[in-house]
């Protein structure tokens, strides 16, 4: 079993909610995405900050790419690692 975590980077903290409720509907995800707020560099108004939706993947459920276009329907991306 490995560690392996995928991050989904999107522009707020409501698109970010609605991608943890959809990750369960599309993907039946079976453990919450921890939810985190990560304010860019410089920046002190809270209006400059991404929402990252991490979601842990230790049996290789998720696809990158499928990840990747689901996280585009928010106008967000996956990092890669």
């Amino acid at each position: 079993m490995s560690d392996v975590r995928h991050v989904l980077v999107l522009p707020d903290r409501d698109a970010a909610e609605e991608v943890v409720e959809a990750l369960a509907e599309r993907f039946g995800t079976r453990e919450e995405p921890q939810v985190v707020r990560d304010a860019l560099a410089g920046e002190d108004d809270a209006e400059d900050a991404q929402w990252l939706v991490v979601l842990r993947d230790e049996e290789g459920r998720f696809d990158a790419s499928e990840l990747d276009a689901f996280a585009g329907e928010w106008e967000g991306w996956r990092e890669e690692p």
